[in-house]
């Protein structure tokens, strides 16, 4: 996966809204320079702990959210349907949050089942910053949701949780990097 905030930042707000992923200047820019690009061996890490974390990404998702919404409730703001639940059991049963966190998931799915085809994963993650930037949604939720997003799957692995493995998915995450 890769970090689409910091390639509209570096393309400016005009970009998400254009139809290709040309900047401006007309030249194509990659998502990622060559130093941000993950390892083999990172891809590897994060495509076969991601198998351990499919039969759960429902669950996942739904824990991401209720987590993000107790840290950081300013988050609520984005999605109307939330602004208003203050329990959390009723956070968790809600149809919607599990709706929203299986769309998540499913994305993080997709992304990793194409790790290696770049140009794919660009056309999903412009896209994705796209709705994202029709919604005016504050760059600084993404890093908490990635941050959410990593201590939520940390628990599924147990002592299978490596410093490495940790490395490999927050090089992946599009959300934590922002």
């Amino acid at each position: 996966m890769f970090n689409f905030l910091r390639f509209f930042e570096r393309r400016k707000a005009p970009c998400p809204e254009s139809p290709s992923s040309k900047c401006a200047e007309g030249h194509k820019e990659s998502l990622l320079s060559p130093a941000e690009r993950p390892s083999e061996a990172q891809r590897k890490l994060v495509k076969d702990s991601w198998q351990a974390l499919q039969q759960d990404i429902a669950r996942v998702g739904v824990i991401i959210f209720v987590r993000l919404f107790e840290t950081h409730p300013e988050c609520k703001d984005i999605f109307f349907q939330f602004r208003d639940m203050d329990d959390p059991h009723k956070l968790k049963r809600s149809k919607q949050l599990k709706t929203h966190g299986l769309r998540v998931m499913s994305f993080i799915e997709k992304t990793v089942a194409r790790l290696e085809q770049e140009d794919v994963l660009e056309t999903l993650i412009l896209d994705l910053g796209r709705k994202h930037f029709r919604y005016n949604a504050p760059a600084k939720y993404y890093m908490f949701v990635g941050l959410e997003f990593i201590d939520t799957i940390r628990p599924f692995f147990k002592d299978k949780w490596t410093p490495e493995l940790e490395e490999a998915w927050k090089v992946q995450n599009i959300l934590s990097n922002a």
